[in-house]
């Protein structure tokens, strides 16, 4: 059976993290959606994309306390110029009036949750992994193919990224999907990561975690096959 695994190395930058694990099953992403469920989900976005502007306590992206804490976790590991955690980009949206629009149900529930809660959330084809997936330190010579690019960008030797046994699935912790493990409209298995830095903030991780799930078995079908928080204490789940 696969298996998340976080290794030391993660830990010991980050002793105090937690990760929020979600795996699915049986996922419809080709699922037709009523028109009374679209408009759900468009809501559902629309008002995360409002709500996330209690977050933004400055006009200056880097010193909002949910951005800054991802500015200081990747000053700790060796990263891409110009590397920034997911939430920051979605933020930024956000700041600049430009509000995080519909891409597909699953895509737009996601963006949702994190805008809501202000935490990255990355989601995996768990089908296309090989072997066990790890969070770690990279050798800096494992295969990468960004999403959207034509180009291999391997990592850079001690970068924290998420990867298996054919190469980095998310490179710089949760910064960029590869291509060969993302969603399309045929997958029907997921992983689903959601880090957190500040052990202050474990309840909203649960809560995110939590209702992620729901309106992803509500909206798209999906059974919940494992939804577990990881710590330093209790650094791997099966993902079967």
């Amino acid at each position: 059976m696969k298996k998340f695994i976080i290794d030391q190395a993660f830990w010991d930058l980050f002793p105090d993290a937690c990760v929020g694990v979600l795996v699915l099953d049986n996922v419809n992403e080709n699922k037709e959606l009523s028109q009374q469920e679209a408009t759900e989900i468009k809501a559902l976005l629309d008002d995360a994309n409002k709500g996330a502007k209690k977050y933004l306590v400055s006009d200056v992206i880097s010193e909002n306390p949910v951005v800054k804490v991802w500015r200081e976790a990747y000053q700790k590991f060796p990263t891409k110029k110009g590397a920034r955690c997911s939430i920051e980009n979605l933020l930024k949206r956000v700041l600049h009036d430009n509000p995080v629009g519909s891409i597909l149900p699953s895509i737009d529930i996601t963006n949702a949750i994190s805008l809501k809660y202000a935490l990255p959330i990355g989601a995996e084809d768990l089908s296309k992994f090989e072997g066990d997936l790890h969070l770690g330190e990279m050798t800096g010579d494992e295969p990468f193919l960004p999403h959207g690019s034509d180009k291999e960008e391997p990592p850079i030797k001690g970068e924290i990224a998420y990867r298996d046994d054919a190469g980095v699935v998310c490179r710089c912790l949760n910064w960029r999907d590869g291509q060969r493990t993302e969603i399309t409209d045929s997958t029907n298995q997921e992983f689903i990561a959601m880090e957190c830095m500040e052990p202050e903030r474990r309840e909203d991780l649960e809560a995110a975690l939590s209702e992620l799930a729901s309106l992803m078995t509500k909206y798209l079908d999906a059974k919940v096959v494992r939804k577990e928080i990881l710590t330093a204490n209790s650094p791997q789940v099966d993902l079967g």
